[in-house]
């Protein structure tokens, strides 16, 4: 009888363990993106960044963190053809008054805070790095069996982007561009 015991005391402790395993789940990059809207007095622009490398952590099945790193090369402009200013918006993004992609040519976020808020919605909490200034974020965040996804809005003017900030520069008339820009993230792994 005491070996019975012993016996059903290492398997609840076996599958305890077992149950409670951390898990990590990389993202799949080539089908994991950021989309982003920028907007201004005048109009918008849309487009895509590629992921480099992501991953969400788990533990016992629930959100525990996560952290991500996006190629600033890749920004794409999306809503205007090639030789309508497709090609000149896109430089215009990565030039040093924007993005400045040369010497920055990746951000990162990384999660700090996870909490769950109901079913597998999760607010997070994240210090994210553009033009290697980093800056807390949060967003809410969704996770299905293969996939994340998340909206939020980022202002440009924290991470010293200024290009016709009508809270930086008076005077500009129609030419403001808003300072905050919209992402929405879709993670696929």
């Amino acid at each position: 009888m005491k070996n019975l015991k012993t016996i059903a005391i290492a398997l609840v402790l076996t599958l305890g363990t077992i149950t409670t395993k951390a898990q990590d789940k990389k993202i799949n990059t080539s089908k994991s993106q950021v989309e982003w809207v920028g907007k201004k007095v005048t109009g918008e622009h849309s487009g895509v960044i590629s992921f480099k490398e992501g991953v969400l952590n788990f533990k016992s099945g629930k959100l525990t963190g996560g952290s991500f790193t996006v190629d600033m090369t890749s920004i794409e402009v999306t809503d205007l053809k090639a030789g309508e200013g497709k090609e000149k918006l896109e430089g215009h993004l990565k030039a040093t008054d924007f993005f400045g992609t040369d010497a920055h040519k990746e951000a990162t976020l990384v999660f700090t805070s996870v909490k769950a808020t109901g079913g597998n919605k999760y607010a997070v909490i994240a210090n994210l790095t553009i033009k290697g200034i980093t800056k807390p974020v949060t967003f809410d965040l969704t996770v299905a069996k293969n996939s994340a996804t998340t909206e939020f809005k980022v202002d440009r003017t924290k991470y010293g982007i200024e290009y016709n900030s009508g809270s930086i520069f008076d005077g500009l008339g129609d030419k403001v561009i808003y300072d905050d820009f919209e992402l929405t993230v879709n993670l696929q792994f």
